[in-house]
């Protein structure tokens, strides 16, 4: 029986948790995530998703608000798991936590290492107009996920993907991806490969500012960068003392002549903003209700004329 501690707290951890668990020979010994949070207008501690999978999933669950102590130490070095797996746990493992399982700590990240390490390589992908992304095992080291890698599987952005559609599709990824890796380990067919240190680039947290648009930008960039923001922190724009919040749009023309950030069309396809190359067909975007409205149906209740311009 392969003993494993998992490591995890958002969405993204869920499906990999779930695939492992499922495997008869493997054993979760212990699930460790974040602590209950505040969420919601009300403010009342939520679980995180992987307390609330590992939870019905009949799981033992540790929720230490620090990781780094003696008393952690203790308790995972009594567990004796042969492996860690850690998906987007939200804490850094120090070095006496990493030494602690018998074969390797393994983490789980979304994207094609050493290409976009950090918090938010999903986001980073799309922004960048990538071709591909993928998901990347590893072994822990102390360095921000410039440990060696095991195993990686790729998967096409369509140019509809979201940063949400990415997301979902890379944490399914994810759980085939750990499943294959163990199975190569125990069969002795898998050796850790180094990190080209002189390749790796970083996407770091986003910000909520971040997700402003710059009109500015070609209509190519500010669609991806609207895409990439889905569904946080939220892509959005100022129309007069208005703040509106963008979901999904697509490519328009590739030539504009009126100043960027204009609305220089409306019709069936939606709302056509002028950008600093081309126009962007605005599909989805936030009413004043704070409900997700198609284009036809933010017209219906919102004042908008052709030369109006976003900020």
């Amino acid at each position: 029986m392969i003993r494993i501690v998992f490591m995890g707290t958002p969405d993204f951890a869920v499906p990999p948790l779930k695939a492992l668990a499922a495997r008869p020979d493997f054993e979760i010994c212990r699930v460790i995530t974040q602590p209950d949070r505040p969420k919601g207008r009300g403010r009342k501690p939520s679980p995180p998703p992987v307390k609330k999978a590992a939870m019905d999933m009949g799981l033992a669950v540790s929720q230490p608000e620090k990781l780094n102590t003696d008393a952690m130490v203790e308790e995972l070095t009594a567990l004796a798991p042969d492996y860690y797996v850690v998906a987007a746990y939200g804490q850094i493992l120090s070095q006496r936590i990493l030494d602690i399982p018998k074969k390797f700590p393994i983490n789980i990240h979304a994207s094609l290492l050493p290409q976009y390490r950090g918090a938010a390589p999903i986001q980073a992908a799309i922004r960048n107009r990538d071709d591909t992304s993928g998901v990347t095992t590893m072994v822990m080291a102390k360095a921000l996920d410039a440990g060696d890698i095991l195993l990686v599987k790729e998967t096409p952005i369509h140019p509809e993907d979201t940063a949400q559609n990415l997301h979902d599709r890379l944490a399914e990824l994810g759980a085939e991806l750990i499943l294959d890796t163990i199975d190569q380990i125990n069969a002795g067919r898998l050796t850790p490969t180094p990190q080209d240190p002189e390749k790796a680039t970083y996407a770091p947290m986003l910000k909520k500012e971040e997700g402003r648009i710059d009109w500015t930008l070609s209509y190519l960039d500010v669609v991806a960068h609207i895409r990439a923001m889905n569904p946080w922190p939220g892509a959005y724009t100022q129309l007069s003392d208005r703040r509106i919040k963008l979901f999904t749009a697509r490519a328009g023309s590739d030539t504009a002549t009126d100043p960027p950030g204009t609305v220089c069309a409306i019709n069936d396809a939606g709302i056509h903003v002028a950008a600093g190359k081309g126009t962007v067909i605005i599909e989805e975007l936030m009413g004043k209700s704070g409900k997700r409205l198609t284009a036809e149906q933010f017209l219906r209740g919102h004042s908008l004329a052709l030369s109006d311009r976003f900020e």
